[in-house]
């Protein structure tokens, strides 16, 4: 076995031993509330995993479709957040002044919490798909803009003196030098805003949307402890459906940015006979 299967294997043990110690535990937790500490209803304060993934299996038709419906106006709301904050970086890197007067704006936005302007939203549109991509649009854009903007002013002075001596324009240091230098910083700005995005569309659909995964949580708990399964259920695939869209932005970025040293280590020195 070469040494890069073999950090491959060792890494996929990790997390398969942190998943079963996360799994045990729970069954744990849910057991003692139960049996041992005898609380009323205790199914409503932490069930029993395998319940809720029986629970999960039985519905699932009905989950995949909410929550395919949940996954679309997130990612849609998502890629073009991602779009206009990635724009946005670069506006702001070619001018310290538009920089210094659109930062206190853009901090200012994110004030404001989710809960609050999800309603408001909501209530001024009256269009449920449409209040989702905006709400995960909004929770995007700004972690996309801090962390690209960071990349791009990464660039070290000398890089750009030798640019400069090769007499480049400005597109020309962007394409070749500056957007490359960006996309490590893209893509921290991307993982990080995955899951708030897919948080942002659950809340639009508490509000009162006809459909996804927020509306069958709503519903579940309007019936209680008959429900109380089928509502964790529905956090599980929130869970899951978080965990995928960052899983896919792992993935492209280590295809996209395999220079970055963390990708390099793994796939490059070492004994590969």
């Amino acid at each position: 076995m070469t040494s890069k299967s073999f950090r491959r294997w060792e890494q996929s043990g990790i997390v398969a031993l942190w998943a079963i110690g996360i799994l045990l535990a729970w069954e744990i937790a849910a057991w003692f509330i139960a049996d041992v500490l005898n609380v009323i209803a205790p199914a409503s304060k932490l069930p029993y995993l395998h319940l809720v993934l029986q629970a999960a299996v039985n519905h699932l038709p009905t989950l995949t479709e909410q929550g395919a419906v949940t996954f679309g106006n997130s990612i849609t709301g998502f890629a073009i957040g991602s779009a206009v904050g990635y724009l946005l970086a670069i506006v702001m890197s070619l001018s310290r002044t538009v920089e210094h007067t659109l930062s206190p704006y853009m901090i200012a936005s994110q004030m404001v919490p989710i809960i609050g302007l999800a309603p408001i939203i909501y209530g001024i549109i009256h269009d449920p798909a449409l209040s989702r991509v905006l709400m995960s649009g909004y929770v995007t854009f700004f972690p996309v803009t801090l962390h690209t903007l960071r990349g791009l002013q990464s660039i070290k002075p000398e890089q750009e003196e030798l640019m400069r001596s090769y007499a480049a324009s400005v597109w020309k240091t962007y394409t070749k030098l500056k957007l490359k230098a960006s996309l490590p910083g893209l893509f921290a700005g991307l993982k990080l805003s995955a899951p708030i995005a897919i948080t942002a569309s659950i809340i639009v659909e508490l509000m009162g949307a006809p459909d996804g995964i927020g509306v069958l949580m709503v519903s579940s708990l309007y019936y209680g402890n008959a429900q109380v399964y089928m509502f964790w259920a529905t956090v599980l695939i929130s869970v899951v459906i978080g965990l995928l869209l960052f899983g896919a932005i792992s993935l492209a970025e280590r295809l996209i940015t395999p220079w970055q040293p963390e990708f390099r280590s793994r796939g490059q020195g070492g004994d590969e006979r």
